[in-house]
């Protein structure tokens, strides 16, 4: 029969990008005595991946756990970023409510709406936390009466209607239950989360069930599970059988050898775990997400979402260039398979497949953001290799029509530039479907455009608002082809020999374009070092010297004076190259480059397209 275990809350906080989340976390774990009170603290201490530190987002959800008075609270904190959705479908079977954490100056925000759609779906209880309001430009009556329209948009239940609002400051460490309370601590927001989340249920006596929602990866042990005990209890040395709702002829053999509970940011061992702990599970090697442990007497898998299908795809290869192996510290194809299957460990909307060439891999995944993750990791950690510009997964219907990804985004502008976003999307076959006045003189425009209207267009997105711009994009879903789209307007400087570029050269080929290169550095033939201001490319040689003869002073030649060269980031070279290009990453350098080095191949290869 089932029982409620009173002593346990799970809860998962959700919240758009930048909204304080992770923050909101740490407050809970200070406040609950989890860190010493000497205890030098990082800040988002959740976000543990450099690169989710520096662009202050978070990537994998994490899992930890606060006691207030006698009950355990598990908090998972989700990504944000619509490009890890995949992160949080999964996430919230293993919770009874979520904590939703709304901006008290920017409120309820796009990316917000698609996890709290997913959680009115799955009958979850909400809290909502408006969260800033200390902020000099706060509004949180408004952003009420916003989040309330938001939940009505998604047919919320009357119950889900009635949710508790809690007002706080995640980095003034209080939350109060109405705006005039005095603000001391966090308590309110503990209290709300015990009166109003309801205990995890399940039945003790029956037979184990566990379904596993996130992997983790650690090299010492493997592949660790995590997920929660739904029905009877888990045991250290158990035999157990591992099923899959999506894959009926999975069975496997499977002992228990380690388990963990989380305290704080830590795992501790435990010998058993008993329905609503949400546990991690080491010693399975083959443990897949969405696979149920059970006992052996009566194996039946927990149904769970399948997980969301990549809709974009790179080719990344072993670097070819004649800079090749110069850099990084992992250049063979062997060092670039083994580190693109590991990346599977732990992320499951990736793919990884092999193809003909055996130096070329097809990597796809759900978005720019979530690829360009990946090639960062990979490049400090010392991997170098080649990635070709992304390119979308297309599918046929059963009329044999070709169908796209289709996504839609969400754009705050300042009025002025409305119109040349409007301009820019339409002519990426993207179709306008709302426009209306945001706060601050901001205009906000709701876009279905193709997921290929958007690759690229990041870049000019912030060229063309002077970097006041908002974009949120979101996967809606497959439609048909929308016809071509031609992505880039100006043509590629390309060096015509292989050398050091030098001053005289570089003089005289800033006069065709933008350069992406200064003196002294290498270059060979093929590679793409500026952008024209013209359609086609153009190709010079940027390791000329001046010929010195008796009839020329030397002196004049101090008086050249090069424009800066333009410096790109990873996501603006991926933004960048066009279909015939390919990007080389090393540790140090990006390089852009034609994908056929020769300029007769080049030229070939154009007539015969």
């Amino acid at each position: 029969m089932n029982m409620k275990r009173e002593d346990i809350r799970n809860i998962a906080i959700i919240a758009h990008v930048d909204h304080g989340k992770t923050t909101l976390v740490d407050q809970l774990l200070k406040q609950s005595g989890v860190f010493r009170a000497n205890q030098e603290v990082q800040e988002r201490v959740m976000d543990s991946n450099d690169i989710e530190r520096e662009r202050g987002i978070t990537i994998l959800s994490k899992n930890t756990a606060v006691f207030y008075k006698d009950t355990k609270i598990n908090i998972i904190d989700t990504p944000g970023h619509a490009d890890f959705g995949g992160e949080v479908e999964r996430v919230l079977k293993m919770v009874n409510g979520v904590v939703l954490v709304v901006d008290a100056y920017e409120g309820a925000m796009p990316q917000t709406k698609f996890v709290l759609r997913k959680a009115l779906e799955l009958d979850l209880s909400v809290i909502v936390c408006i969260n800033k309001i200390d902020r000099p430009e706060a509004r949180p009556n408004e952003v009420i009466d916003e989040v309330l329209e938001l939940l009505m948009d998604l047919d919320a239940s009357d119950e889900q209607l009635d949710c508790p609002f809690v007002f706080a400051s995640a980095k003034g460490g209080f939350a109060v239950k109405n705006l005039d309370d005095p603000r001391e601590n966090m308590v309110p927001l503990f209290e709300t989360i015990i009166d109003h989340i309801p205990a995890p249920e399940g039945d003790p006596e029956a037979p184990t069930q566990v379904l596993i929602s996130t992997i983790d990866y650690n090299e010492y042990v493997g592949r660790i599970g995590v997920g929660k005990v739904d029905n009877g209890k888990l045991k250290v040395n158990q035999d157990c059988v591992l099923v899959n709702h999506h894959d009926p002829d999975k069975k496997k053999r499977v002992k228990i050898s380690k388990l963990y509970e989380f305290d704080g940011l830590n795992k501790v061992e435990v010998q058993e775990a008993s329905i609503g702990s949400i546990v991690a599970i080491s010693g399975i090697a083959d443990i897949h997400i969405g696979d149920t442990i059970c006992s052996p007497e009566n194996p039946t898998p927990i149904p769970f979402q399948k997980i969301s299908e990549p809709t974009i795809a790179m080719q990344f290869m072993v670097n070819d260039s004649p800079l090749a192996g110069q850099e990084g510290k992992y250049v063979t194809s062997r060092h670039l398979r083994d580190r693109l299957f590991r990346e599977l460990n732990t992320d499951v909307s990736l793919r990884v497949e092999e193809t003909d060439n055996m130096d070329c891999f097809k990597v796809s995944g759900r978005g720019e953001l979530h690829l360009s993750v990946l090639i960062e990791n990979m490049r400090r950690e010392g991997y170098e290799f080649a990635v070709s510009k992304a390119e979308v997964l297309t599918k046929r219907d059963e009329r044999n029509r070709l169908l796209e990804p289709m996504e839609l985004a969400y754009i705050d502008v300042p009025e002025e530039f409305a119109g040349s976003v409007i301009q820019k999307l339409s002519s990426r076959k993207g179709e306008l479907q709302g426009m209306s006045a945001a706060q601050g003189g901001y205009t906000r425009l709701e876009f279905s455009i193709p997921s290929r209207g958007l690759i690229g267009y990041r870049g000019e997105f912030m060229t063309d608002t002077k970097g006041n711009g908002i974009m949120n994009t979101i996967f809606d879903d497959y439609d048909v082809y929308k016809g071509d789209i031609q992505y880039r307007k100006q043509g590629s400087i390309i060096s015509f020999e292989t050398g050091e570029s030098i001053t005289y050269g570089l003089f005289n080929a800033q006069e065709r374009g933008t350069l992406f290169i200064g003196a002294g550095e290498k270059v060979y033939a093929g590679m793409v070092i500026g952008q024209t201001g013209k359609p086609e490319d153009v190709e010079v040689n940027v390791c000329k010297k001046k010929q010195l003869t008796n009839t020329r002073a030397s002196g004049s030649d101090d008086a050249l004076k090069l424009t800066t060269p333009k410096k790109m980031s990873l996501e603006q070279c991926l933004d960048f190259i066009d279909t015939d290009e390919l990007l080389e990453v090393t540790p140090v350098s990006l390089r852009i480059r034609k994908k056929i080095l020769d300029p007769t191949m080049r030229k070939r290869a154009a007539i015969r397209k």
